[in-house]
């Protein structure tokens, strides 16, 4: 069956659009993740709040496989379009009630509330993935299929950059103490707005034409839950999407970007507004890759890209992490003494050629902080001290935050620019070669379940299980844990998911249409 390539720019764009949207509704509550539990969980013990957090955050992606069954459903038996549209309208409302909930001194209900938010948020991007995913494919002729879905790829990369910059965005316009008390919420309500607009742009949207014809024909399937687990050979397809690609493409997918992001805030102790420019420098700059990944899948085959991203992220991960942590730990831990004071001077790594300034940001339990910026010349030696300190009315327990030099932005952003090059690899083609798995009339429900669970479960625990395994890792000896504990999780699955789809998958294309 041939399809039709006029206006597919179009479709591209309406589709990508409302997609990026959701992207940015469900990561903002990950780039907020360390303010959210703060706000919304008790106090009393940080590391809990914050991997409570993390586990909501978490469950989140865990309810997105029932939202792929639903929504695929729906969108196997009255059509893509109309599916996908509900899914942006219950995403975009859940993120702005968020922006809403009272934090929790005044509301103590705000954890229950906000879980119930973040599934919601789950169960629509359980559908809104698939659905424009099948749609732009459905669009594509067979020869560009990798070329034109990877268009999609881009937006989940994009949508966490454009939470990052409008989270970086507020930041700079607001003094900290603004928006540490209601600038957070910003990033949620502005949510709103944004569907509006890819709302109205969705709904002049076409019904895909390979849907319409079995539409218009009657052959559209009666029972796509069915049709899509009952048979046996569909059900192998879709076990060996999960197993052999998606499962350690989600890993790779949350490590890269998620993780990251979350290693350089909890365990570097670098300065949110620095780390997240970081992060969003290196997506912009690694985000065309996944258009020349799904493009070159087209000429060679889905197969080998996707196992290789997995297989490099599993031989490379541990000497990229531990580089980040090196780069802050001679900082963190050879510098800084436990009063926050400088008191060994930095080698010439840290040093370089230039003068380097160090900013240290104390935060006390009680709200207050000090500021401590030293400089050092290219000879190690100190040149100024600069300190403002408001007063604790007691003796508090300090959070060392590094602002690093500039000489430390590009080694963080080259070393970021990998882990995402890595994630272009295995996410890129990854749309068209399970398009390609499933017959048009199961297709939206059976690519779906096995991209969410990957996505979901498998790649959605990460930063959680990551977290909780450096907090296992912790001793009466090592009272830190160990930093690169965290990366067994990722790289076993990708391991696992390697040789699996090493052995079944094929590279060639299955004929359905």
């Amino acid at each position: 069956m041939s399809t039709e390539t006029k206006g597919i720019w179009k479709v591209i764009g309406a589709s990508s659009v409302g997609t990026l949207i959701e992207w940015y509704d469900f990561y903002i509550f990950g780039s907020l993740a360390t303010i959210i539990s703060e706000k919304f969980f008790p106090s009393a013990n940080p590391t809990a709040s914050f991997l409570a957090t993390l586990a909501t955050f978490a469950a989140g992606f865990i309810v997105r496989p029932f939202g792929a069954l639903v929504f695929g459903r729906l969108g196997d038996i009255i059509g893509r379009k109309h599916t996908f549209l509900v899914t942006l309208v219950i995403m975009g409302l859940s993120t702005f009630l968020i922006g809403c909930i009272p934090s929790y001194e005044n509301f103590h209900l705000a954890p229950a509330v906000v879980l119930v938010l973040r599934l919601l948020q789950g169960l629509a991007l359980g559908g809104e993935y698939g659905g424009a995913a099948t749609y732009v494919a459905e669009h594509s002729p067979e020869h560009r299929r990798g070329f034109y879905t990877s268009w999609i790829q881009t937006t989940a990369t994009l949508g966490l950059f454009v939470s990052l910059a409008v989270i970086i965005t507020t930041q700079k316009l607001l003094k900290p103490a603004d928006f540490n008390d209601w600038g957070w919420r910003l990033p949620f309500l502005l949510s709103i707005v944004l569907v509006l607009v890819s709302v109205v742009i969705r709904m002049k949207m076409k019904e895909s034409p390979l849907f319409s014809s079995l539409k218009a024909e009657g052959k559209t399937s009666v029972n796509p839950l069915k049709e899509s687990f009952g048979h046996k050979l569909n059900l192998k397809m879709v076990l060996l999407a999960l197993f052999g690609a998606t499962m350690g493409q989600g890993v790779v997918w949350y490590t890269g970007q998620f993780y990251a992001q979350t290693f350089m805030l909890k365990t570097c102790n670098i300065e949110s507004t620095q780390a997240n420019t970081w992060i969003g420098i290196a997506l912009l700059m690694a985000t065309p890759f996944f258009v020349f990944f799904g493009w070159l899948s087209d000429k060679i085959g889905r197969k080998w890209i996707m196992l290789l991203g997995m297989l490099l992220a599993v031989i490379c991960y541990r000497p990229i992490f531990n580089s980040m942590h090196s780069l802050s730990d001679m900082s963190n831990k050879k510098i800084i003494d436990e009063n926050g004071k400088v008191n060994v001077t930095p080698n010439k790594k840290i040093a370089g050629d230039s003068i380097v300034t160090l900013t240290i940001n104390d935060k006390f339990e009680d709200g207050s902080s000090r500021v401590t910026t030293t400089q050092y010349s290219k000879r190690e030696h100190e040149l100024n001290k600069l300190s403002t300190q408001v007063p604790a009315p007691y003796q508090p327990k300090v959070t060392k935050i590094l602002t690093l030099a500039d000489d430390y932005a590009w080694k963080f952003i080259a070393l970021i620019f990998v882990l995402v090059l890595f994630v272009t690899m295995v996410y890129g083609p990854i749309a068209a070669f399970l398009v390609e798995l499933f017959p048009t009339k199961i297709r939206y429900t059976s690519m779906s379940l096995p991209y969410h669970i990957g996505n979901g479960v498998f790649g959605g625990l990460v930063p959680f299980i990551g977290i909780l395994i450096v907090e296992l890792s912790k001793t009466d000896k090592n009272p830190v844990g160990h930093p690169l504990a965290g990366l067994w999780y990722p790289m076993g699955v990708a391991a696992v998911c390697f040789i699996i789809g090493a052995v079944y998958l094929s590279n060639k294309k299955p004929k359905h249409e």
